[in-house]
């Protein structure tokens, strides 16, 4: 078993035995231990309330020395959410110095980051788009306008209920009831069993250093910036 299974293993065992509120996860193949199926519920008090978005997780062979990829199935016309549907979020860039980028190496990728943390900054960053580096530009100038007329401009928001009630019937197709009030979006966690076995420090120092001796630490660019979006860091 290589230390990115296992890292991932412990991961999605501990997701399951610990839910965090605003997302689900599931492996697509249960061969694949690389690719998750997740699950965003759009947050109660937003745009996003009641929404079922669907991403692909996609974790390299070097994990967690490099980051996953997200990227939303559904449709998601967001100021830091490319048109194929790719989040471009500073957690998911490896922690290169690359000044162009206006990040800081802090804000970037590094192995104590997991899922769970990922998840939670992406469903922070539905409500809280980064306008200043949108992967979007059109969606970035409509979330100004919104925002900046206090909600007078209507454009930003009709375009994200629309995209909202769109995911209605995927989640009635997967038997899913999208929480819609802060009790209900809240979840309490399974009690720990000694059977579960739920490592809740999943990066111990053995697997850590036996990790480095196998591969070693890697950084590699991989910059949102294609010439037409940006970075996306802070808080997006």
């Amino acid at each position: 078993m290589t230390s990115a299974v296992r890292a991932l293993q412990l991961e999605l065992k501990k997701l399951h035995n610990e839910p965090v509120e605003g997302f689900q996860v599931r492996l697509v193949n249960d061969d694949n231990i690389f690719e998750w199926e997740v699950a965003i519920f759009g947050p109660p008090g937003t745009l996003y309330e009641g929404g079922y978005f669907k991403a692909l997780m996609k974790f390299p062979q070097d994990y967690p020395y490099s980051p996953p990829t997200v990227k939303f199935l559904c449709k998601m016309w967001h100021p830091n959410v490319y048109e194929n549907g790719e989040v471009c979020i500073s957690i998911l860039h490896p922690p290169v110095d690359d000044p162009q980028s206006g990040e800081l190496p802090s804000e970037r990728w590094n192995p104590t980051q997991n899922v769970r943390t990922i998840l939670l900054s992406i469903i922070s960053l539905l409500n809280e788009p980064n306008t200043s580096s949108p992967a979007n530009v059109d969606a970035s100038i409509a979330f100004r306008k919104w925002r900046d007329s206090k909600g007078k401009n209507k454009e930003y928001e009709t375009i994200i209920r629309k995209q909202v009630r769109a995911t209605k019937a995927e989640a009635e197709k997967d038997g899913v009831v999208v929480p819609t009030t802060l009790q209900e979006y809240c979840v309490t966690s399974k009690p720990k069993s000694q059977e579960c076995g739920a490592d809740p420090d999943f990066y111990d120092d053995d697997y850590m250093e036996n990790d480095e001796e196998e591969d070693g630490e890697e950084e590699e660019e991989n910059n949102c910036d294609d010439g037409e979006g940006d970075s996306g860091h802070g808080d997006s």
